[in-house]
């Protein structure tokens, strides 16, 4: 019970920093649009305003602040909004929509399920094979370690210009990125399980 309570602490502390947050990251379009309704706001000037930080004016114009959690599109979107959202694009749209969620996860995760498989079957491969033969682990394991120095997030670029020079495109590209993120434990896994008694 006390680890409950102290998860829900942190998560209603998250929120409340989220919907704090909103304030000054929504009030420069909350203000323009109530100075087009109407509304008197300081400073009237809107050059002024743009060099002006979002909390001193949302403490300014204190009559905005309650705007700030419901505009219509916010640069950032407050909790409540963010879950009528995904409410939305999950449950209420068709899950073969393009503005669904669960079309979009599926899109998603049709290209890991691919990858994985191919980094499987060849994490396998090459594990038999390092673990029958002593020339392959010689040769094969160090450069399958040394393959995983590469960071992903300076390899993936690279492989999607590549292969999209070359005419692959769509759903392969992300397969083969996925498959270079799996095969590696694959093999490890796999080497160490053949070799234990």
């Amino acid at each position: 019970m006390k680890s409950l309570l102290a998860v829900l602490t942190v998560l209603a502390v998250i929120v409340g920093l989220w919907y704090a947050a909103c304030v000054p990251m929504n009030i420069h379009g909350v203000l323009v649009a109530a100075e087009r309704g109407g509304a008197v706001v300081e400073p009237a000037d809107g050059a002024a305003r743009r060099g002006m930080s979002g909390v001193s004016l949302a403490l300014k114009n204190r009559f905005a602040v309650p705007e700030t959690w419901a505009q219509e599109r916010p640069r950032l979107p407050a909790p409540h909004q963010v879950a009528i959202e995904l409410w939305d694009t999950t449950v209420m749209k068709k899950i073969t929509s393009k503005r669904s969620l669960v079309y979009h996860g599926w899109v998603t995760l049709s290209a890991t399920l691919l990858g994985f498989g191919i980094g499987t079957v060849l994490g396998v491969l090459l594990a038999v094979g390092i673990v029958h033969s002593r020339v392959m682990d010689m040769s094969v394991m160090p450069w399958a370690i040394v393959s995983q120095t590469i960071p992903i997030i300076a390899l993936a670029p690279m492989i999607i210009v590549v292969l999209y020079s070359i005419g692959v495109q769509g759903i392969l590209p992300k397969a083969i990125i996925s498959a270079y993120l799996s095969f590696f434990p694959v093999v490890v896994g796999m080497v160490k399980g053949l070799r234990s008694p």
